[in-house]
């Protein structure tokens, strides 16, 4: 099973940390929606490392299409076909009152945004005009001036971020694949999320092969008392902010623990992050992230997610508000085996 490795650096300091990422054994890297623009980094790595690169996620409702298409595609050439654009649609308060866009049902939004960059991609590549009408963003003007022309490598594969059914359904039916949201756990992903992918690909007519299920796991790794107190820590105050979000109350509710929710939502409103995280017992961390020594942490993740059929033979793993030591890293991917180190 390849590993993606989060790329946690300010863009200046990037291809310091995608080296030491990538010596460790890392096949990819992926940026996300943080405190820093999710494709700077990428761009400032581009061809300096030898790794698939990957947005996890980009929030697509602020975004026009447009945007999104000519950055995803400048990005593949630059890693010379090694990018995936990864795409997510982020809960109301932030689309309204973080980014200053208007919302709208997030399932349909998104598969407008896929269909839409897919037909700008395609217009590109093939040369057909380009003539998308949706609900959100209108794309009938393409002049010459303005196209990149083919791109040598193809375009990018769109992937979507998703929890719920309906996201997960739709993911299924108009991407390429599958980011599973990390806050999951092994029942959700065999009872929820695998059969919602099924559903998907049914209605839309399409086959097992022409999908890819990107699995992601929240890792708290150390060897010692000490690294592993510090990784559960920096895991359990990642798990309790996910957990107060009613987004992800499913994930809870199919283990026995909706009413959790509400109380972490109401302790998150007051700022009590230590209670917060006081509510995430050790049962729970084993059960939503993964614990333990590299070795271990290798073992579960492949309990978790090898062999399943139709699931990407990669993993994406996070190691919130901790930094493991490199010969950790190297050990995790080395115990889930790398394989070659290109195959996207």
């Amino acid at each position: 099973m390849l590993v993606d490795l989060q790329l946690d650096a300010r863009p200046d300091r990037a291809l310091g940390r995608a080296r030491e990422l990538t010596e460790a054994g890392a096949a990819g890297l992926f940026t996300f929606e943080g405190p820093h623009d999710v494709f700077l980094p990428l761009a400032a790595v581009a061809g300096q490392v030898e790794a698939d690169l990957m947005t996890n996620v980009a929030i697509a409702m602020p975004r026009s299409p447009m945007h999104l298409a000519h950055t995803a595609w400048d990005l593949q050439l630059m890693t010379g076909g090694r990018f995936r654009l990864g795409l997510g649609s982020q809960i109301r308060p932030h689309i309204e009152k973080r980014y200053g866009a208007t919302w709208s049902p997030p399932a349909a939004r998104m598969r407008e945004v896929v269909v839409a960059v897919r037909a700008i991609l395609t217009s590109w590549q093939d040369g057909t005009r380009l003539d998308f009408r949706g609900e959100h963003s209108t794309h009938t003007l393409m002049p010459p001036t303005f196209v990149p022309g083919p791109n040598p490598f193809g375009p990018p594969p769109i992937l979507l971020g998703a929890l719920g059914p309906l996201m997960t359904r739709t993911a299924a039916e108009v991407a390429d694949g599958l980011l599973v949201m990390p806050f999951h756990s092994h029942r959700h992903f065999h009872e929820r999320t695998l059969p919602a992918v099924a559903e998907g690909l049914a209605r839309a007519g399409r086959a097992v092969a022409d999908f890819s299920v990107f699995p992601q796991a929240i890792v708290a790794m150390g060897r010692t008392e000490p690294e592993l107190d510090a990784a559960r820590a920096g895991v359990r105050g990642l798990l309790a902010f996910y957990g107060s979000t009613p987004a992800y109350l499913p994930v809870l509710e199919v283990e026995g623990w909706a009413d959790l929710q509400p109380e972490l939502n109401r302790l998150s409103k007051t700022g009590d992050v230590a209670a917060m995280m006081g509510l995430v017992d050790d049962t729970m961390l084993a059960t939503l992230a993964v614990t333990g020594t590299p070795e271990e942490c290798a073992a579960e993740i492949a309990r978790r997610f090898g062999g399943v059929p139709g699931v990407a033979d990669r993993v994406c793993c996070y190691f919130p508000g901790y930094d493991p030591p490199a010969e950790q890293v190297a050990a995790l991917v080395a115990d889930l085996g790398t394989g070659h180190p290109h195959r996207r």
